[in-house]
């Protein structure tokens, strides 16, 4: 059995026009879904009455990679999600807490309790999510504590940057995957230096290349900021059989 990518959305910080932001869907021995950024949900729901997946593991907490968990739990508890299976959901070191602090200021702290299975994933630990053995590695993205995914089932391995400026945990995401998608939201490195958050594509291509991945799939650009071949850049429905 091959694992296919489905790239729900793929947009920056900001929207690109009719787009969604960060959302990847895999499915093999069942379907995970990497960020659930807003729109994603919306993208999901034109295939399928109710998105049924296994299992939806998040990045960090920047919005465009989490947001539309907020509207998940209202289609999952008073909904056409209301009475199915809940999906597990994975989200980084005190997670927890956090969700129920946000869900107290939305008046129901136990909502995403709720409405998902949840479990927080360590840096480094592998962890199994919809069939798929899952490890997270810390990147740099500010001074956010942020990860970057591994997903291996079915022979095949997928690595996922989420959002990162140079960092060894990309080698270590990309190395020897099958695909590699990163993110390359900047137009060049920063001769500065400093707290990074994101990539330019030369860097993506040195994480990829340093990692040994067999292919490069490049993500989370703007839309004002066009890229020429020979780069692979995701869209918003792209699929790809692996």
């Amino acid at each position: 059995m091959s694992v296919k990518l489905t790239v729900v959305g793929c947009s920056p910080a900001w929207p690109n026009p009719g787009g969604a932001q960060s959302g990847y869907l895999l499915e093999g021995p069942g379907r995970l879904l990497l960020d659930c950024g807003p729109g994603v949900l919306a993208k999901l729901r034109e295939r399928e009455a109710w998105p049924q997946v296994d299992a939806i593991a998040i990045t960090h907490w920047h919005l465009d990679h989490w947001g539309d968990l907020v509207p998940w739990v209202w289609g999952t508890t008073v909904g056409p999600g209301a009475g199915g299976e809940r999906p597990e959901l994975w989200v980084p070191p005190e997670g927890r807490e956090l969700l129920c602090s946000i869900g107290g200021r939305l008046g129901q702290p136990e909502m995403f309790e709720e409405a998902f299975r949840l479990h927080e994933y360590a840096d480094g630990e592998p962890f199994t999510a919809a069939g798929f053995e899952i490890t997270a590695h810390r990147v740099l993205h500010y001074q956010l504590l942020a990860f970057g995914f591994r997903a291996s089932a079915n022979g095949t391995v997928v690595g996922y940057s989420g959002d990162s400026g140079p960092s060894d945990g990309l080698t270590e995401i990309a190395r020897g995957a099958d695909l590699f998608v990163c993110e390359a939201t900047l137009v060049a490195p920063n001769p500065e230096g400093g707290t990074r958050g994101h990539l330019a594509a030369e860097e993506a291509i040195a994480a990829f290349e340093a990692g040994g991945a067999k292919r490069l799939l490049l993500t989370h650009r703007p839309f004002e900021r066009p890229l020429d071949e020979p780069f692979e850049l995701a869209h918003d429905g792209l699929e790809i059989e692996l």
